[in-house]
């Protein structure tokens, strides 16, 4: 298994990490199979979405943050109850398949560290899983 850290300036942050994982990709040295991302965070979580246009994160979240807003009345009382609700949302881990030694991504799509409760360092867990 293989690490990645992200360092988080702000307490809602997406930070595109596709090239970071690409690039352990290459060093784990698969040529076809999958790569499992897994967020070890109850406050932050991965997605796959858009990166072409950095507008389409920041709406992401926008959204998530009208809809779970920070300062509610939760039960959950250690003042991070929204950056629980938002990862419970997205979700902590992504598949991605590998083909020719590099991720089967979508021409648009990227993969996003999602920090809801930073700032923080962080980690990402990668497993690159052979099909030869």
């Amino acid at each position: 298994m293989r690490r990645i850290r992200v360092k988080t300036t702000k307490r809602i942050e997406m930070v595109d990490v596709t090239n970071e994982i690409q690039k352990n990709l290459e060093l784990a040295d698969v040529n076809e199979g999958i790569c499992l991302v897994y967020c070890p965070h109850t406050t932050a979580g991965v997605i796959i979405n858009e990166h072409a246009d950095p507008t389409v994160a920041e709406d992401i979240a926008s959204a998530l943050s009208e809809h779970f807003p920070h300062r509610k009345a939760w039960r959950h009382l250690e003042g991070n109850a929204d950056a629980h609700v938002k990862t419970a949302m997205l979700g902590n881990s992504v598949l991605i398949p590998i083909t020719g030694g590099r991720l089967a991504l979508g021409t648009w799509q990227g993969i996003f560290f999602c920090e809801f409760d930073g700032p923080r360092n962080r980690e990402l867990y990668l497993q690159f899983l052979s099909s030869e």
